[in-house]
């Protein structure tokens, strides 16, 4: 795997590097609406400051240059649907937590974030220094924890009541796998994620 041009193929998507070509077509999905479906799902507690164009553009051009980058985009067929990416909690420890969104709403529910997500945690183990991979979500959003759940995390963590969205309280919630525990989940053949790899 070319960590300087990283292209990683799934049976339905692919995550590639993201290039100065892809940043009208994000900053649409993101900015291009008001209240976009896919926001509603992906920390809607947390609300989204609209950037213009050009202010996107400048701030995402010196990102798409990183040996190793902290966000790819999700494509299927030729078409990009969302995005994969990772921050540091804690870098010293390599404490990492990941995310996914996939902006369009047809591709919910079809098994494509399933795998893109297990593909991008498989490249972050391969490809960093890490004993652990992780996500956050909240409880309203439950496609992400089954996604989560299927590709062999765990809940770890419930910090109850501590989102509030619409009026009504929810929990945050942590979920994660160690490196050890995904290499069993990839030669395990009644998992998910052995028959994404196999």
């Amino acid at each position: 795997m070319d960590s300087f041009i990283p292209i990683i193929h799934g049976k339905k998507v692919t995550l590639r590097r993201k290039t100065e070509k892809d940043l009208h077509t994000l900053w649409t999905y993101i900015y291009g609406t008001m209240n976009p479906e896919w926001k509603k799902w992906d920390a809607p507690y947390f609300p989204l400051k609209h950037l213009d164009f050009q202010t996107y553009r400048k701030q995402s051009l010196p990102l798409l240059t990183a040996i190793y980058p902290h966000r790819m985009v999700i494509e299927v067929d030729g078409k990009v649907i969302g995005t994969v990416s990772y921050y540091w909690e804690d870098e010293l420890s390599k404490w990492l937590e990941a995310g996914i969104v996939i902006f369009d709403s047809d591709y919910w529910n079809g098994g494509y974030g399933t795998e893109a997500l297990a593909l991008w945690i498989d490249y972050l183990f391969l490809t960093l220094p890490i004993v652990r991979a992780g996500i956050t979500t909240w409880s309203g959003n439950t496609r992400m924890m089954r996604t989560a759940e299927k590709i062999g995390m765990m809940v770890e963590g419930r910090m109850r009541k501590c989102r509030y969205y619409n009026g009504q309280y929810y929990d945050s919630i942590r979920m994660g796998i160690l490196k050890e525990e995904w290499e069993q989940e990839k030669q395990h053949p009644q998992s998910t994620v052995y028959h994404l790899f196999h």
